[in-house]
């Protein structure tokens, strides 16, 4: 997984017990400088290291242990039923599928799905009539006008009988599993979600999150750790008309097309095998690379520990390096005017240099700033906030 949308807030939960900063936790920086940034690690560092996960498959874990290593005092259990998610690539008010064998579109004021005709259509589309119902029409070539075929009480929904319909958005065509329906937001805004079930939206998550031909057993991890996420954000849906998104923001979901056979068997291995904390799904968040050690988050089974499953030889950012003109931090900062030091006030307190960044400073000509480890690494594009400094 990437960066999620929790991590921001799951760093207050490390408060008072986090380690002040070196005394070498300081360095000037004359005009014209180039910053040398080390660090180890790729992502927010709570709960399972992807990279980590794959290194202890390689040493005999099963998915149980690895997933018990990395979320400990969790139990396990099950979880199935639907989940729906929002389809960031649609951009329109409408929606717009395909013609295919079995295509039906359900009134969802009425709840009864009804066959489309075959009467030649290469797509359907449903929108917004100009007296406020939708509406459901149909073209039958690129070049022919939208024709209505029936006016709908509610909004509409497509979907044939199990098969994927493939839905046109304005980057291309993208195929789903279950069912594409219009929904409204809180705000009155029209936005396509996909409604399906929940091990079927895995398997449009898991290969986008970890290369499917990993080590079975860590793929197997990864399938547990996304299905108990998506269970946790559906109970804590993040809107009124979904409960998840698709994007980096929570986990990346690709659709029918996303899928890879090996990871549809991890999906299947581990089939409704969930995390639980006090009988409800743990938050499991996870992320690239610990760079040797987890970082706290915001629930006891997301502890602070060491990784020894994270440095093995194919982990590319287990340790990093890159180099940070000054300009650059002049410009992300220009309240700081010329930069002349940069202090870090608090890191987490484990592994190299007293682990990852809570707050900095910085200093310069007109002022200085204070700021999150967090804030410094997205506006820098940095891979994580356990880093260092050097100058020259």
């Amino acid at each position: 997984m990437r960066v999620l949308r929790i991590l921001l807030t799951a760093t207050l939960a490390l408060g008072a017990s986090a380690t002040p900063a070196h005394a070498a936790d300081s360095w000037s920086i004359p005009r014209n400088a180039t910053i040398v940034v080390r660090g180890h690690g790729y992502g927010h560092g709570h709960g399972m290291s992807q990279y980590g996960a794959e290194g202890a498959a390689r040493q005999g874990l099963s998915f149980r242990q690895i997933v018990d290593f990395y979320y400990p005092g969790t139990r396990w259990g099950t979880a199935r039923g639907r989940v729906t998610v929002l389809v960031s690539a649609d951009t329109t008010d409408d929606l717009v599928v395909l013609d295919r064998p079995g295509l039906e579109v359900r009134d969802t004021a009425r709840g009864r799905a009804v066959p489309l005709p075959d009467n030649g259509a290469v797509r359907w589309k449903v929108a917004r009539g100009s007296g406020g119902a939708d509406r459901v029409l149909f073209k039958t070539g690129p070049r022919r006008r939208w024709q209505v075929w029936r006016v709908l009480d509610g909004l509409g929904e497509f979907s044939a009988g199990g098969a994927p319909v493939t839905l046109v958005t304005p980057s291309g065509q993208h195929r789903y599993r279950g069912r594409l329906r219009v929904a409204l937001t809180s705000g009155g805004d029209r936005v396509t979600v996909n409604a399906l079930a929940l091990d079927n939206y895995l398997k449009g998550v898991v290969p986008l999150e970890m290369p499917a031909t990993w080590s079975p057993q860590a793929v197997r991890s990864q399938a547990v750790a996304a299905r108990t996420y998506a269970a946790y954000e559906r109970a804590h849906p993040i809107s009124a008309a979904y409960q998840i998104c698709d994007t980096t923001s929570c986990q990346v979901y690709g659709g029918y097309d996303g899928e890879h056979p090996a990871s549809n068997d991890a999906v299947r291995a581990t089939a409704g095998k969930v995390l639980l904390s006090r009988g409800e799904p743990a938050l499991t968040q996870f992320g690239s690379s610990s760079g040797g050690w987890t970082s706290a988050g915001s629930a006891p089974y997301l502890p602070a520990q060491r990784d020894p499953y994270d440095g093995w030889s194919g982990n590319p950012v287990h340790d990093w390096s890159t180099t940070v003109r000054d300009r650059v931090i002049e410009r992300a900062w220009p309240r700081v005017g010329n930069l002349r030091r940069i202090v870090v006030n608090q890191r987490e307190g484990n592994g190299e240099w007293g682990g990852g960044i809570i707050t900095m400073t910085l200093s310069g000509s007109r002022g200085r700033v204070q700021i999150s480890g967090d804030t410094f690494r997205s506006e820098l594009g940095l891979r994580s906030t356990w880093l260092t400094f050097s100058v020259r």
